[in-house]
Parts: C-alpha cells; sequence; structure tokens
C-alpha cells in the first residue's frame, strides 16, 4: 500500500514558482477547482500543499473512463 501522502497522490503537482523552478516539498492539490480569490480581478488559485499532508481524497490513480 502507498503511503497516503500528498506527494503520492494522484491528485498532486509539483509547484513551480514564477521563476520556474520547482519548491521544495510543495504542491498544488488538484482534486477540487480552485479556490475564489477576495479581488474581482483576480483568479481562482489552486490549494498549495506540503508533499507530507494527507486528506480523505488520497488517491493513487484515476477511474478507466
Amino acid at each position: 500500500m502507498a503511503t497516503a501522502a500528498c506527494k503520492t497522490c494522484a491528485f498532486y503537482e509539483d509547484h513551480v514558482a514564477n521563476d520556474a523552478h520547482t519548491l521544495d516539498d510543495a504542491g498544488l492539490c488538484r482534486a477540487n477547482p480552485p479556490v475564489s480569490q477576495t479581488q474581482p480581478d483576480s483568479r481562482g488559485l489552486w490549494p498549495v500543499v506540503n508533499a507530507t499532508d494527507w486528506c480523505g481524497k488520497f488517491a493513487t490513480g484515476f477511474a478507466a473512463e
């Protein structure tokens, strides 16, 4: 069984900073839609999570379509 941590989840994506370098131990959670921001001209943002975090939506893969 895989360790139920964000870094091994199918919904986890490495977080790349504006300078295109991958941030250590940080990633984007794609399990839910982006989170709305308070400013009307802002776009939604994917939640940034720590690679060792976990949640109840952990998945090792996607269902076949």
